[in-house]
Formats: structure tokens, C-alpha cells, sequence
């Protein structure tokens, strides 16, 4: 093997692991976080509870003492 042989098989070898490495920390990435949930929150304006419910729900009933709250507004 000639020398620029050596320095192009160097050179694809670390490319190469780094493409693995990007790859594999994308597909780690992706699998360990939690995707975004479309569920509006709301607030118990009386016992302060917090809790979520359908994002089509414009007032929702809280679990904890049954009054209805709006959502909250970001």
C-alpha cells in the first residue's frame, strides 16, 4: 500500500465512525425522549390541583374538588 492509500483508508475509516456515532446518538436521542403531548393544562383556581385533558376542551372539570376551570395560557 502506498502512502495516500493509507491516509485515504485513515481518513474514510474515521468518517465512517463518525457517521455511526451520529447516527447512533440521534436514534438514542429520539427513543429516550418523551414525544410532546397535544393535552391542554389546567389549573384548579380553588385547591390549586394540576392536571391536563383532551386539547379539544375548552373547560374541564378538576379531579381533586369537581369545579370547572379554564385552561391555562401560555
Amino acid at each position: 500500500m502506498t502512502a495516500s492509500e493509507l491516509i485515504q483508508a485513515y481518513v474514510v475509516t474515521l468518517l465512517a465512525l463518525l457517521a455511526f456515532m451520529g447516527i447512533y446518538f440521534e436514534m438514542r436521542r429520539r427513543r429516550f425522549h418523551p414525544t410532546p403531548t397535544e393535552d391542554r393544562i389546567f389549573r384548579c383556581t380553588d385547591c390549586g390541583y394540576v392536571y391536563t385533558d383532551d386539547p379539544d376542551v375548552d373547560r374541564s372539570r378538576c379531579a381533586q374538588c369537581g369545579k370547572l376551570n379554564e385552561g391555562i395560557k401560555f
